[in-house]
């Protein structure tokens, strides 16, 4: 069981309020360790920077959306086996199954509350102590 506290985490949501919420929730959660970026160019050279355990990100964003992130992320190897959860508006049947292909991890579909998010994320993880 990994402790949520020992869990990095990159926010990525074109939405300050959005990543304002997903921070808030992880906190609730037991995450310490949350950085944000506010697209999906930002978050990878964030985590090239300094990698990160888990990547929640938003789909629809400017310049790089989360669905190019995710295959960007994939490509590069020293992030590879980043865990990337996929937040989205739309349970979009195509958009899913693309994420699927490259290698997403989890889906949440906004808006969505605090015991969900931490549900989803014990389906990546585990039980979170």
């Amino acid at each position: 069981m990994p402790a949520a506290a020992d869990i990095s985490v990159l926010i990525v949501d074109d939405q300050m309020t959005m990543r304002s919420l997903i921070r808030n929730s992880l906190t609730q959660i037991g995450f310490t360790q949350t950085r944000e970026a506010a697209d999906g160019e930002d978050a990878l050279r964030a985590l090239i920077a300094r990698p990160s355990h888990l990547v929640i990100s938003d789909f629809n964003m400017p310049k790089l959306d989360g669905l190019s992130l995710l295959r960007a992320v994939r490509s590069h190897p020293p992030l590879k086996s980043t865990a990337f959860v996929m937040l989205t508006g739309r349970a979009d049947i195509d958009l899913v199954a693309r994420a699927r292909q490259f290698g997403v991890n989890n889906f949440i579909v906004k808006p969505f509350n605090t015991a969900t998010l931490k549900v989803k994320l014990e389906e990546v993880f585990g039980t979170l102590t």
